[in-house]
């Protein structure tokens, strides 16, 4: 796993291997994050789904 700056991850996350989290991103509790996550953008649920871009 790879990532970047000011990243916020909710308690209880699965984060898969060689996946890359971009800078700004937040992952709400409990996701399972299967794919690379863009900068500054809000992802939850399982398997994570994204839910809107987060002001820079």
């Amino acid at each position: 796993m790879s990532k970047g700056d000011d990243v916020f991850i909710g308690l209880n996350v699965c984060i898969c291997s060689s996946v890359t989290i971009g800078k700004g991103t937040i992952i709400g509790a409990g996701s399972v994050v299967t794919k690379d996550i863009s900068p500054y953008r809000v992802w939850a649920g399982n398997s994570t789904r994204y839910i809107k871009d987060r002001a820079k």
